[in-house]
């Protein structure tokens, strides 16, 4: 992907408008969970994790304990607590822009944010993901609440490949940019895959960043010692 000065808005609008479309996978399974379509609508509009939606609803739909099921949601969707740490210092948000910064921090927003070359890309490419991905999600929503029973499997409509295949678009280039990054993505991936079928939902992904964290460890300049101030 090559950068430039509408690469913030494109990669906005491309990935909001790809991943936000599988709102209507999550509003008819949620109805089908035993939602009402305002519930399911009210969960979209506040909570706006797709990840944590999907399990608490999953729990839900199996008679899981409803603690238990937010308990779950809560948990996958800690891992945003991490991306806002590596965000901070590039939005440079105060006050109650801050407030509204943290509801759009999520695994789409800080893809295009992390992608753009420089502090004002990435902030645009922040506010473009945000805004086209919330208002299309929480559209998609209420748009498969309404339709639960007459929308076709999501599946059936290709709708479950569209998200991931955009969100790999974006992140490629990254991962031929170095050694370093592909090292990363592949203990990452190793690590949720092969952990995914023996702990709860949302801990492999959680554990998977500690490829991450390994990463950026491996990276970072050694730190210089301070200098000595000359004795008398």
């Amino acid at each position: 992907m090559v950068q430039g000065a509408g690469s913030p808005v494109r990669d906005g609008l491309g990935l909001g408008l790809a991943v936000g479309v599988s709102g209507l996978a999550f509003g008819a399974a949620a109805v089908g969970s035993g939602l009402s379509a305002w519930q399911a609508c009210a969960l979209s509009a506040l909570a706006f994790t797709g990840a944590s939606q999907f399990a608490l609803i999953g729990a839900v739909a199996v008679g899981g304990n409803l603690i238990a099921a937010t308990a779950g949601a809560i948990l996958l969707g800690s891992r945003n607590t991490l991306y806002g740490l590596r965000l901070t210092g590039l939005l440079r948000l105060r006050g109650a822009r801050r407030l509204l910064g943290a509801q759009g921090v999520i695994d789409e927003t800080t893809a295009v944010t992390l992608a753009q070359p420089d502090a004002r890309a990435s902030r645009v490419g922040f506010a473009v993901t945000f805004a086209c991905l919330y208002l299309t999600w929480n559209v998609a929503t209420l748009a498969g609440a309404l339709g639960a029973g007459t929308l076709a499997s999501p599946r059936a409509l290709g709708l479950d490949v569209v998200g991931p295949a955009a969100f790999l678009a974006l992140i490629w280039p990254r991962l031929r940019a170095g050694r370093t990054e592909r090292i990363v993505a592949v203990l990452g991936a190793a690590i949720a895959l092969g952990l995914t079928p023996v702990l709860p939902t949302g801990v492999p992904v959680i554990l998977a960043a500690t490829a991450a964290l390994g990463g950026a460890l491996a990276t970072s300049p050694p730190v210089a010692a301070p200098a000595q101030a000359d004795q008398p």
